[in-house]
């Protein structure tokens, strides 16, 4: 399974099961997540990757000029919770 930074997924266990995250850094078998709520871009979560349903959406992280923020990713999230 690849899965790339930018890329939506949702969490398959835990207490955040269902809900739309964006990777922001992969190392091993595990992906840091930010949905720019409760897991902030300074405070990402560490998941494993048999945790997590891709899918085929890849986020675009690049902002003009300027240092992602939060609510970026809020913005890039805001169609996906109408599935969770």
């Amino acid at each position: 399974m690849w899965i790339k930074t930018g890329q939506v997924v949702f969490s398959k266990s835990g207490r955040d099961k269902g809900k739309p995250f964006i990777v922001i850094n992969t190392r091993d078998e595990y992906l840091y997540l930010v949905d720019g709520k409760l897991r902030t871009l300074n405070n990402p979560k560490k998941k494993k990757i048999k945790h997590v349903q891709p899918t085929n959406h890849v986020c675009e992280l690049q902002t003009d000029g300027r240092a992602l923020q939060d609510a970026d990713i809020r913005k890039q999230l805001v169609m996906f919770y109408h599935l969770s």
